[in-house]
This record gives structure tokens, sequence and C-alpha cells, in this order.
């Protein structure tokens, strides 16, 4: 045994792990360390976003795929491996979220299939079971990209086939898959030449290996809640997503921007803010810090006090979360919309909104049911199917709206014995477009062929704020400056919204088309918006400029150009 006690503690653990069966139960402890260290990690992935703008959800997508898994399986009694394999893969299907938790629910089923009629976990069915992931995640994407989360389970499995040479023994073979999980990650900015440009490693890749290591510190008897010490860009601090996991004695949300006397040393940082509260974030921009914590009641001041030893603190927000979750428990604007009734026989459309503003429009258009959702809170396959499932028809077509929900509506369709077809549109613009050629008593093959054509009419313009420093397609963009995409594409950086706006227009060769619409975000004040609008109509007066109200979060403007 080892001299040093942390590792003579470790080699006494795995002795002891090494003892018992690695049955069903067992792999439900794997499976819960894995989210655990996974969702202690959460924001550490979701910084990882390549584009500056607002959609770094990744960790978070991943999170509530593997939350979803596990709830299936939390109160299971199966001691066959094989069935509680099958089990999390069903929960993971039903709760994948975005395009990473999509192929972390297809990993989840290829290792089931592997596992399938096995009593326990063995070396040997653990790289069989890896082999199926990987092929089952590769057939899952209809073009599958290199340096990403699929890359890091093909580099996986041909680890453990490797490892199976040396050894049958499981522990030995998960501590090999995780240093190669990680090599992987490190290699994915060499295959996928966008990652290499923003600096970063792929996100997805990253999850998965949190989630392997969360197996392998459990089985190391190591600790699961203390987070890998990371900044992320200030502008993409998730606030939204920390008021959802708002847990008991959490009473007041403290926000605190500081400029430091000295460098930060993150993990004293933390250590220190740990014992104040949780649901800790730390962010980043030119030089000054921002540092969010949930508190009790009786702590809200510390992290103040605290902050204030490091550094000149510039700005502190402190909200009573008990009254900000009353008010969200009220419902929201589309609970009350009026949608439209659908007969048996009709075509349904299911449609995916990011705003109350939108939603309207798409209810006036003819939809049957309204999913909330969009850039930075992609609905699961659950949430997509419950949509539809319960509609007295059973032919149903589905807009996502947004190119990270399409395979989640996939999926949505794969599960359901309804006929249901799915338009890939990718941004608002294009499904509005598609529900103009909406029939509900049309043949179902027909209307789905013309909202697809339909896609190809529309030109879309997405004006936000930049949550990152990066240099994209010789766009050079700073944290905080808005940004202009258009059709999905970073086109440039400017100082203001109107600036953007009007180069951005430039960019689109306006003059070709009729008709531009502005879906003005939840942000950005009405009075402003129609200031810009009037600046381009003035600019363009052969244009038919239209303001409509949108209210989706981060993005002040989204523009259809027709």
């Amino acid at each position: 045994m080892s001299d040093d006690p942390a590792l003579a503690a470790r080699e006494k653990r795995i002795k002891v792990m090494q003892a018992l069966p690695f049955d069903g139960q067992a792999y439900k402890r794997l499976v819960e360390a894995g989210l655990t260290w996974l969702r202690t990690n959460q924001q550490m992935v979701n910084a990882l976003n390549v584009f500056p703008v607002p959609d770094g959800d990744t960790g978070t997508n991943m999170v509530l795929t593997m939350q979803s898994a596990y709830n299936e399986i939390a109160d299971l009694g199966h001691h066959k491996v094989g069935d509680m394999a099958a089990a999390v893969s069903q929960g993971a299907l039903m709760g994948a979220r975005g395009n990473s938790g999509v192929i972390l629910s297809q990993i989840w089923r290829g290792i089931a299939r592997g596992l399938a009629g096995e009593e326990v976990l063995t070396g040997a069915n653990m790289a069989k079971a890896f082999a199926d992931a990987r092929d089952t995640a590769y057939k899952g994407v209809v073009r599958p990209v290199e340096g990403t989360i699929l890359t890091v389970t093909k580099d996986i499995a041909t680890a453990a086939e490797a490892a199976l040479k040396e050894t049958d023994e499981p522990i030995a073979i998960l501590a090999k898959l995780v240093a190669e999980a990680d090599a992987s990650v490190e290699r994915t900015p060499n295959l996928l030449p966008v990652l290499k440009q923003a600096g970063v490693v792929d996100s997805g890749g990253v999850g998965l290996f949190l989630i392997l290591e969360g197996m392998l510190r459990y089985i190391y008897g190591e600790p699961l809640d203390i987070p890998t010490m990371s900044v992320q860009p200030m502008a993409a601090m998730n606030m939204e997503e920390a008021m959802h996991a708002v847990e008991e004695g959490q009473d007041f949300e403290v926000v605190v921007d500081f400029y430091p006397k000295e460098e930060l040393d993150l993990k004293p940082f933390y250590d220190a803010l740990e014992e104040m509260g949780t649901s800790i974030q730390v962010g980043e921009g030119d030089g000054m810090y921002r540092m969010h914590i949930h508190t009790p009641l009786e702590n809200r001041y510390l992290p103040i006090d605290y902050i204030m030893e490091l550094g000149t603190v510039t700005n502190v927000a402190m909200e009573n979360l008990a009254a900000q979750m009353d008010e969200l428990n009220k419902g929201s604007d589309y609970d009350r919309l009026e949608l439209t009734n659908i007969e048996p026989g009709e075509i349904a459309i299911v449609t995916v909104s990011p705003g109350p503003g939108i939603s309207r429009i798409f209810a006036s258009l003819g939809v049957a049911a309204i999913v909330e959702g969009g850039q930075t809170m992609n609905p699961s396959t659950q949430e997509l199917l419950a949509a539809f499932e319960n509609l007295p028809t059973d032919k149903v077509i589905i807009l996502p709206n947004n190119k990270n929900i399409i395979l989640a509506a996939q999926a949505a369709r794969d599960v359901t014995v309804k006929d249901v077809h799915v338009i890939p549109s990718r941004n608002v613009p294009q499904g509005l477009a598609a529900m103009l050629m909406h029939n509900p008593e049309g043949d179902l093959e027909t209307i789905a062929e013309k909202m697809i054509k339909s896609l190809d009419t529309v030109h879309t313009g997405e004006v936000t704020t930049a949550t990152r420093t990066v240099e994209i397609d010789d766009v050079k963009v700073e944290t905080g400056q808005v940004i202009a995409l258009l059709d999905g594409k970073l086109v440039l950086a400017a100082s203001s919204v109107e600036e953007a706006c009007l180069s951005l227009l430039e960019k689109a060769d306006v003059e070709e088309y009729e008709l531009l619409t502005f879906y003005v975000g939840a942000d950005y004040p009405r009075a402003e918006a129609n200031r810009v609008g009037d600046l381009i109509q003035e600019k363009y007066p052969d244009q038919e400029v239209e303001m409509q109200d949108g209210g989706q979060p981060h993005y002040q403007l989204i523009i259809s150009i027709e």
C-alpha cells in the first residue's frame, strides 16, 4: 500500500468497491455520481460556448438530460445491470434537451444495447457497451462533425477495446477511459477549426468527460460537490438558470461587481463563498469580476463584506428569491394564449417560441400548441411530445425554430405512433414563413414539403450582445459589444444596436427585398426600437418596415427579411 495517505485511502476504497458486484444498483450509483459531478461543473461547461451569442447552455442541457435519466431509475430496484441501463436510456431520451442532450441520450442508448441481458458490469461488456454507444451516437446524427462529443465517444470506445487486452477489471478500464476522454477533449480544437479560433475545447466532449470522471471520483471516494475552479465571461453568466435551481434555505440572491486589488486566487475565493451559500458563479470582463451567490437570510451581507476586503466593490444587487419564485410560479403568458382547436384528421402545428409576443403571432396563424423555449432554454423530448400527444389528430408538424432544438423534435417524432413531420426551421422568421403554408385540412406530405421550401424565402438577422471575446471568420468581437448575425453567421460587431442594424441590413442587400419585420426583445425599450425603425425606414423608403413585440430574451432584435 502507498505511503501517501490520500493514495492509501484510494487504494483501500478501490478494494472495497472491487469486492462488491457491479450490478444494477451499482450502475445507478455511478449514474448519480456522473450527474452530480457534471452539475457541479455545469457553468464551466456552459462557459465553453464557441460563438459570442447567448446560447452557452451545453452544460445545462446535459445536466437536465442526465437528471431525467436519473429520475427514471431513482426508485428502481433492478439488480441486473442491463435492466438498469435500459431505464437510464429511456429517461435520457425523454429528457434530452438541445443537440448535446440528444447525442448524450444516444450514447446511453448504445450503452444499454451493449449491456442488454447482462447481470453485472465486466470489462468485456463495458467495452462492447462503449462500442455500441459510438455506433448509435454517430448514426443519430445526419452529418457527424469531428472534434465534438462524437469524437470523444469514438476515442473512448477505442480506448476500451485497447484496455481490455490488458485487464478485465471494470475500475481499471474506467480509469483508462477517463484519461482518454480528457486527452480526446484536448485534441478537439485540432479537429474543428472554429474551436481553435475561439480558443476553447468542445463543450459537449467536456460534459461527457465530467460524467465519466464523476463515476471514477465516486469509486475513489473523492468529493463530487467542489467545482473545477473557473471564470466565465461575465455576459455568459446564466442568472435565469440559477433561478430555476433555488434550493430550500436559499433566501437571497446576491450579485457583486468588483475590481480585485491583486490577481484573484479562485480556489480560496470559492472556498470562502461555499461557507456562505450555494449556486456560486464567477464571471470576468475587462478586469472586473461579478460574483453571484444564493444565501440564507442571515448570510446575505457576508459575501459583500468578504469581497470588500479583496478589492473595490462597484455594484451590489440583492433580490429576495422567495418573492421572485412566487411571481414566476403564477404562470406565464404562454398559458393564456388562444390556440387553434384541431379536429380529428386535421394537421396540428406545434411550434417552439422564445417570447410571448412571438407566441401571439404564431397563435394568430393557427398553431395548435406552443412550447416555450429558444436559444438558452431548449425544450426536452418529453415536453415536445406532451405538446401533441393528446391532440385529437394523428397528423402533426413541428416547427423547432432553433437549430439546437431540431434533434429533440426528431427524437419526439421517433417515439410516437402519430405521423409527425419535423420542419428544420432554424429561427423564428423561418417558422413564421412556414406557417403561411399551413392548411389544416390539406395533405400532410404536401404541406410539409411546402413548409420546407418556404424556409429559403426568408433571411434572418439577429442583434444581441457578445458573451465572449473571440475572432471568428475574420470578425473580431469583444465581450459586451453589440453583434449581428445573418442567417446564423456572425457578420459584424458594433458599438450600438442602431449601428449593428444598419450595417447588417447593408450586408443583407435589403434593397432586393420588400418587407423588413423587427421583433423587439423583452429587454429592449420599445421607444428605442421605434427610433431605430424610423431611421431604417428613412434609409430604405422603398421597403415596408414593421415593428412587432417579440418578447424574446437576450436578443434586442430579430429581423425577418422577405
